[in-house]
């Protein structure tokens, strides 16, 4: 189903500002709130009719399979003695993309083969061949491979097809990527955010950071993308007695779940069941929703893009990048860096060490000799300490450390706080690790996909 999305009414500053001053006095109920009605204060001041189609059915499930959100990867493990890192993070990398560029808006169009040759300018998601350089040390086009411990996204080399934003095609042609276009969707581009963005940046400029409304400002800055990629297919929920079942059941529709809940000796599971996407896709939602996968799924791709500049770029070492930050051997030029204009790169911490692990696990150690930490899933109450995170660049080395849990019991009606043992190790998620004779990790190096998305160089 492809449908307009509503609007409200045309913009009004004083009355929007109004609006949001009122949520002032409630930081933390406002903050909620804000995050809920992102949308109507986008339509309500700011969209323009019949611009944005809302995707459902097929179209949805097509580009969704392209959408892989932020690149985090690790790519050197740690810094040599005497040496520095120095941290940037982008000024408000989504805010910046969604003000700059243009977005997929209009009814699109399907179309078959290669369409750049009839229309070079042809602007959409084209499922392609893709076919990374084979000596590309930083990859730049994601994908999802399955593997045996589920999906993963993964920046690989190699051949394989998949669906792909226009633009980070374009980009990737830079880099040596080559792509064969065998299908797609063909949107119109235009501009949509601007106005949004500058407008909530203005406002923001406007309070010192220790203001509530300057918070606020920022919120709905970050907050409007990620509505535009909510999945419109409500789910449904199966009771396993057994890890055995469900691991039986997972063996078959591991892509279709969404969320998993011990209740102790049983499992809760969120899932899309096969008759709510063939539905869906037969007859399109019955319900309207106000989503449309092509701009979020592009809003993550300009991202993407903006953060390739920094992944290959021979005048730095990169030893590790997030979705909007970057750490390198050197201080990037002036012309780069900036506090206040958006998409320019901020120097966060200077680092005298450095240990990488995985992506979001890290250790830092600041020039004041400031220690930062971080390990995805784990209790920042817990110490870790630099030499915690050293032993484990050595191969098969794990820590055990025990966290406090509050555990789910929606069978039993209560949360029980249990201590749980958390084991950490390095782990090769999104790329190979290489160790030295010693068996101590110095460096990773890309994965390597066939046409049927497997890994081959494990």
């Amino acid at each position: 189903m492809i449908d307009s999305f509503p609007t409200i009414e045309i913009l009004d500053k004083n009355k929007l500002f109004k609006f949001i001053e009122g949520f002032k006095n409630d930081e933390i109920q406002s903050c909620v709130e804000l995050g809920n009605k992102v949308m109507v204060i986008f339509r309500t001041h700011f969209l323009r009719k019949h611009t944005i189609p809302q995707l459902s059915g097929q179209i949805s499930k097509d580009i969704r399979d392209g959408y892989t959100g932020g690149a985090v990867d690790m790519y050197i493990p740690y810094n040599e003695d005497n040496t520095k890192i120095y941290c940037y993070d982008v000024n408000s990398l989504y805010p910046y993309v969604m003000k700059e560029f243009d977005m997929p808006v209009g009814k699109p169009t399907l179309f078959y083969g290669d369409i750049r040759k009839v229309d070079p300018n042809t602007f959409g998601f084209f499922y392609c061949k893709i076919i990374a350089p084979d000596n590309l040390e930083h990859p730049i086009i994601q994908t999802h491979v399955k593997t045996e411990s589920g999906m993963r996204t993964i920046a690989p080399l190699g051949t394989w097809t998949d669906m792909v934003f226009s633009a980070e095609m374009d980009n990737a042609i830079k880099y040596g990527y080559k792509f064969e276009i065998l299908w797609g969707y063909k949107f119109k581009p235009k501009n949509i955010f601007k106005e949004y963005v500058e407008t909530h940046y203005e406002l923001r400029l406007t309070y010192l950071k220790s203001n509530p409304l300057n918070y606020i400002a920022k919120l709905l800055m970050n907050s409007l993308y990620g509505r535009f990629g909510m999945i419109d297919q409500f789910p449904e929920i199966l009771i396993f007695d057994s890890k055995k079942s469900f691991n039986e059941f997972a063996k078959v529709f591991s892509e279709d779940i969404l969320n998993t809940i011990d209740l102790g000796d049983k499992l809760l599971v969120k899932y899309i069941s096969e008759d709510a996407k063939r539905s869906t896709m037969l007859y399109g939602n019955l319900e309207t929703h106000n989503v449309s996968i092509a701009i979020a799924a592009a809003i993550t791709a300009y991202a993407r893009i903006h953060m390739s500049q920094f992944k290959n770029n021979l005048d730095y070492k990169l030893y590790y990048s997030d979705t909007d930050s970057a750490y390198f051997d050197k201080p990037l030029a002036k012309d780069m860096v900036s506090n206040t204009i958006l998409g320019k790169m901020k120097l966060e911490n200077v680092l005298t060490k450095a240990i990488f692990l995985a992506p979001k696990t890290y250790c830092l150690l600041t020039e004041d000799d400031k220690l930062i930490y971080k390990v995805k899933g784990f209790s920042h109450d817990i110490e870790l300490t630099m030499d915690d995170f050293e032993s484990l660049l050595f191969k098969e080395s794990v820590l055990k450390k025990l966290q406090t849990k509050w555990n789910k019991h929606i069978s039993e009606g209560h949360i029980k706080v249990i201590d749980q043992l958390y084991t950490l190790k390095v782990t090769e998620n999104k790329r190979k690790l290489i160790y030295d004779n010693n068996n101590k990790l110095i460096t990773t190096v890309p994965y390597v996909i066939n046409k049927d998305k497997e890994i081959i160089n494990k």
